[in-house]
């Protein structure tokens, strides 16, 4: 499992160059087979709107009982998530989402530090129907976010070394995280009670770490469907699997 200690001291701007390089060697992709039926949300929701966590750690939106079940591996300082994101996150949702048929889930993957765990932490902090509108958030904004805490490394490695209790509301403060997430409804006293929280951040590594060891996961984006890797990258991509998997 990833340590606390492992995370707090390792360098920031190195790691993140790897987000650039960090794509997955997928598996197969599925084959083909029959299309399947579109299932109705219960009356008065939408599919779209209807996200849960899982125990992997991740946060997934549709029907949990689509028969095409579609995870994506992220990391949040990844520049090949955001790029999917991009492209695929509408569409995803509007055409496939909806339809029942297919449900999404994000699992995101500390790849880089402490910096994808506290970003990922503040996605915890929020409703779960927000979290992955706030990871395109995040995708969206990736240059902005870089510059704003990538000439922090110092102040950041020196945060870490506060009291558990401080040095992730100190991180998040220097690295301009909390700014970012303040300006899309997460108030600075509840990032800051949020952060605080060290017992609740180790758990999140310690959970997302797991899921990504039993899964095989070494880069980001890594897409599975029903379980299975596909050789994925970007949203053409994954939508025709999609499709060869029923969803059309």
């Amino acid at each position: 499992m990833i340590s606390i200690r492992r995370l707090a001291f390792a360098t920031l701007a190195a790691p993140l160059a790897l987000g650039l390089a960090a794509c997955s060697d997928n598996g197969s992709s599925t084959t083909g087979t029959d299309p399947v039926a579109e299932v109705a949300p219960p009356e008065g929701t939408t599919w779209g709107q209807t996200v849960t966590r899982t125990e992997q750690g991740g946060w997934l939106m549709g029907n949990p009982d689509a028969p095409i079940k579609l995870v994506e591996y992220g990391s949040l300082t990844c520049p090949a998530c955001a790029a999917f994101a991009a492209e695929g996150s509408a569409p995803l949702k509007e055409n496939y989402v909806e339809s029942g048929r297919v449900s999404f889930e994000l699992r995101s993957m500390i790849l880089h530090g402490v910096v994808d765990l506290l970003l990922t932490r503040m996605l915890e902090c929020s409703p779960n129907e927000v979290a992955i509108p706030l990871a395109d958030q995040v995708w969206a904004n990736l240059g902005e976010l870089q510059n704003t805490y990538i000439p922090q490394g110092d102040a950041i490695n020196n945060a870490l070394r506060l009291p558990e209790d401080q040095r992730f509301v100190a991180v998040g403060q220097v690295g301009g995280f909390t700014d970012f997430f303040a300006a899309r409804g997460i108030s600075s006293d509840q990032a800051q009670a949020c952060l605080a929280d060290a017992e609740a951040v180790t758990q999140l590594a310690e959970v997302t770490n797991a899921a990504a060891q039993a899964d095989a996961i070494t880069g980001t984006p890594t897409f599975l469907i029903n379980g299975q890797k596909i050789d994925a990258l970007r949203w053409a991509e994954v939508e025709g699997a999609l499709q060869r998997a029923g969803a059309r």
